[in-house]
């Protein structure tokens, strides 16, 4: 692949071999990573199940996690910045991050009363050291990555991790159906898979190199607070509170999925495994695709298509719970998430300002998070309020979310401009055209076309 001469946002004053490591070990690093969230992310709910957890309970386990996660970002980037480094502050949070899944496992041997409530005490813990390290990591990659190719390279990272995600997952689900007589011991196994790694998550996070942060090369950078005042009046505000209200909006679902599945469809774990496998499959096959796309339109032109799918994700659980139609929901699901998610990383990256860099991705990671835990606060109130729909009240909180969503798209989408400058292509051109080179290109291969075409000119 033929790229067009450019440079990369801010100096980084490394090496073509240094940011080729670097971005190879990003990608080792995400797959390790992904292992400890298959392994956990679609397990927590279940976990707490197993004590008892109320449905209350249930929305609180989301909800205060994410409201500490989203306190974490505005802490984050001061911290970085006054230990002078951003790998510097990642590492050690990584770290914590790691140990933090002991205790979580030692909950059913430690305490015999009040476990759920320990249980959120601990993942509120742990989320907030893991969530520490989102604005310094992204600050660093959107250094490394040069700007005309972050589509594609998060495009196929985010599909390797989305695989090694799923398939962990699915074998997560397997030891719990092996062992469905000792969940305690299928649990305890699962969560020291987690520690490890994320262990070997930070081996590879040590190995990148980090170019030289903008905050420490132009100052006058402005407060979170300061870029906050902005959200309804400038640009990249009106993204962020897209995302945050889409967030919302799908969190006041979000947590009670499981419970469907396992409670009212009585649902073995094999099977609710391999739900959840569908929608990581359609992730996996479409996140390069998207990525290709965001790289050739922009990642707006992507966000508006695919804000106006995601509404549909939940109102497709009401019309029937055959598992063929729901195999179905997953894969649009899937489609849906991996197009909106890939564009909005890719938008915070090119929108930002280099010197505020880490800062409006704090902003941005804090006010998802927020959305986040009042939207599972809320759907843990209303759900047991709401009149149920053929019989579940899950259903009745699927359709509100579902409606939630489509408000949130009609009202954000005309606000949002590209940043970027980019050819207009109707939205049927860009889903439908073939024009696109394989999946199989590999992210390196990029950043050595990259520094290739740069010695030609």
């Amino acid at each position: 692949m033929n790229f067009p001469h450019f440079s990369p946002d801010v100096p980084s004053k490394l090496s073509e071999g240094q940011v080729k490591k670097s971005l190879r070990n990003s990608i080792f690093d995400g797959s390790a990573h992904s292992v400890m969230l298959g392994l956990t992310q679609n397990y927590i709910t279940p976990y707490a199940l197993t004590m008892k957890a109320s449905i209350q309970q249930i929305g609180l386990l989301t909800s205060v996690a994410n409201f500490t996660m989203a306190a974490a970002q505005f802490v984050a980037p001061t911290l970085s910045e006054r230990i002078g480094s951003r790998k510097g502050f990642i590492l050690p949070m990584v770290l914590i991050h790691a140990l933090m899944w002991l205790p979580i496992l030692a909950i059913p041997y430690l305490f015999q009363t009040h476990q759920v409530w320990w249980l959120i005490l601990f993942m509120t813990l742990s989320t907030a050291f893991g969530s520490a390290v989102d604005p310094a990591w992204g600050s660093m990659m959107a250094d490394l990555v040069p700007r005309q190719m972050r589509g594609r390279y998060f495009g196929l990272r985010n599909r390797i991790t989305a695989f090694v995600s799923m398939a962990l997952s699915y074998a997560a689900g397997g030891i719990l159906q092996l062992l469905t007589g000792n969940t305690n011991l299928a649990f305890t196994i699962i969560f020291i898979g987690a520690i490890a790694s994320r262990l070997v998550s930070l081996y590879f996070l040590s190995k990148m190199y980090e170019p030289l942060s903008p905050a420490t090369e132009q100052r006058g950078h402005e407060s979170t607070l300061k870029l906050a005042r902005g959200l309804f009046s400038t640009n990249i505000g009106m993204f962020i509170m897209l995302c945050a209200l889409m967030t919302f909006s799908a969190a006041v679902a979000g947590p009670f999925f499981s419970p469907y599945m396992l409670n009212d469809l009585n649902m073995s774990y094999i099977v609710y495994t391999a739900l959840n496998s569908v929608t990581g499959l359609a992730t996996v096959g479409f996140m390069t695709w998207w990525g290709k796309r965001i790289d050739r339109a922009g990642s707006i032109k992507v966000l508006k298509i695919t804000s106006l799918l995601v509404p549909f994700v939940p109102l497709g659980w009401l019309p029937s719970h055959s598992l063929w139609w729901l195999a179905i929901m997953q894969i649009f699901s899937g489609f849906a998430w991996a197009g909106f998610q890939l564009s909005a990383g890719v938008f915070i990256f090119d929108a930002a300002p280099p010197r505020n860099r880490t800062r409006y991705i704090a902003l941005y990671n804090s006010l998802v998070y927020l959305g986040a835990s009042v939207g599972a606060l809320v759907g843990g109130v209303v759900t047991p309020l709401l009149p149920p729909i053929l019989g579940s009240s899950f259903l009745s909180i699927f359709a509100v979310s579902g409606a939630a969503r489509l408000a949130v798209a009609l009202f954000f989408r005309p606000r949002i401009k590209e940043v970027r400058k980019v050819p207009h292509i109707e939205a049927s051109e860009l889903l439908f055209s073939d024009s696109q080179r394989p999946w199989i290109d590999r992210a390196y291969g990029y950043v050595v076309a990259y520094f290739r075409r740069r010695k030609i000119d």
